[in-house]
């Protein structure tokens, strides 16, 4: 449920849900969520997980962070194309590496499909990170409490039936991490839960790691809620959420206030397990037909289309049109290259680019790449599209790709991966390179107004 001024939501669950994993006798193994689509985990090198998120770009941070909030999460991909969240801990944390892996690896063993799951970490020197599945509509806290400030347009709360369905999975993940020796989970709250491209929850692997100074213990960031005050009805219309009025019924409300109570309960033993709250969640479920973005409101990826007519060429392939626009596009956007690259080899590439002789400018760029006295990701997008002409996706991918690295908010980038990908049979990884370029565009045109 939602709340006004004391935010019970998060604290209910930080309290209601670490509190009911310690509590775990005897329960059944129950597999229906596991997933075999994830890969193995596995060690990463300091340079990989670099390249992926563009030398750790602050364009690429989707963490909250700070001085209270010092380990930075990235979005970042790999070179195979997948995305992924990287999270980089403080030179403070984790002093012994052995410890850090052996953790990870433990974590990294865990798959399933109510989690973002962890594919694997990286320990060179001082540098502790970790690497898990990147889901890309947000969190919980976002949808929530800033929902204005993620989409300005959205003035809708989340719906009851979408907030069932987030407790409802949020039991399941905890019950599937219990039954597989993982019963302790750090600091649960709204930021911890994650929303994939389909709009359904997951809980995030990276509060099932230690995280604090030395290593060995949970931290114990809970927001209190005293227990007392939830189990009197007569409190249920100041918990809630205004917004949320007539959405539930009392029977319901009420039932949600009491499962809440006895998660908050002093005494272990009168807490529930998971497996009893999905036992209790389940039956109050609504709308369970409804697919989870519908029910957010955001789009889905199998129902997405490009707009703009960069888009639009991209994907459907139209390398004549790709070409036009680029060449109208320039070098605008490249910070400080307008009135530096004077360079012989550049402007050779630019006038072989514009007649069309795409061989030519592929030599002529290459020259000027090669001397790296500048970068510039409109020199990559060119060549990117020459190659793509001269039947050489791989090339072309590699190309898009350093463009990204260069300006990882050029939307123009991630619409060539899309040719690229799609060129090389890739059409799943196509579809999200497109819808990741729509939305970068979309942010960019937010900003200038255009």
């Amino acid at each position: 449920m939602g709340c006004q001024g004391s935010k019970l939501m998060p604290c209910c669950w930080d309290s209601q849900f670490k509190a009911a994993v310690l509590e775990a006798p005897d329960i059944e193994n129950k597999e229906n969520n596991e997933v075999d689509n994830v890969p193995a985990f596995r060690e990463f090198t300091l340079e990989q997980l670099k390249n992926a998120t563009s030398g750790f770009a602050v364009e690429n941070i989707v963490s909250e962070h700070g001085e209270k909030a010092p380990n930075v999460v990235y979005r970042g991909k790999l070179e195979n194309h997948r995305r992924i969240a990287v999270k980089r801990f403080n030179r403070m944390a984790w002093p012994d590496s052995r410890q850090f892996l052996e953790e990870a690896r433990s974590v990294g063993q865990l798959r399933n499909n109510r989690l973002a799951n962890l594919l694997g970490c990286c320990c060179e020197g001082d540098e502790r990170l970790l690497v898990a599945e990147y889901m890309p509509n947000e969190t919980l806290a976002k949808h929530l409490f800033h929902c204005k400030d993620y989409n300005p347009r959205e003035t809708q709360p989340m719906k009851w039936a979408m907030r069932l369905r987030v407790v409802l999975y949020l039991a399941q993940a905890l019950e599937y991490c219990t039954n597989k020796g993982r019963a302790l989970y750090h600091d649960l709250n709204a930021y911890r839960v994650l929303f994939d491209e389909d709009g359904n929850p997951r809980l995030s692997t990276f509060g099932l790691m230690k995280n604090s100074r030395d290593g060995k213990s949970y931290s114990t960031n809970l927001a209190f809620t005293p227990p007392e005050y939830l189990r009197t009805d007569r409190n249920l219309q100041m918990l809630t959420d205004s917004c949320l009025e007539g959405q539930f019924s009392d029977n319901d409300g009420t039932e949600l206030v009491r499962l809440a109570s006895r998660c908050l309960q002093y005494e272990p033993r009168e807490r529930p397990n998971p497996k009893s709250l999905v036992a209790a969640l389940t039956p109050l479920q609504k709308e369970t037909e409804v697919p989870s973005h519908v029910l957010m409101g955001i789009p889905h990826s199998a129902s997405f289309t490009p707009l703009s007519p960069v888009g639009q060429a991209c994907s459907r392939g139209d390398l004549t049109a790709i070409h036009e626009i680029l060449e109208n596009l320039g070098y605008k956007d490249d910070e400080g290259v307008v009135n530096e690259e004077t360079l012989n080899s550049k402007k050779k590439g630019d006038a072989a680019f514009r007649q069309k002789d795409f061989k030519e400018a592929i030599e002529c760029y290459t020259q000027f790449i090669d001397v790296g006295t500048m970068v510039s990701p409109t020199i990559f997008a060119r060549r990117s599209l020459c190659y793509l002409i001269n039947d050489m996706p791989q090339e072309a991918l590699n190309d898009a790709m350093q463009a990204q690295v260069i300006s990882p908010v050029w939307h123009i980038a991630s619409y060539l991966q899309a040719t690229a990908l799609a060129a090389l049979g890739m059409e799943n990884e196509s579809q999200t390179a497109l819808k990741e370029g729509a939305t970068l565009e979309s942010k960019r045109s937010s900003v200038t107004g255009k």
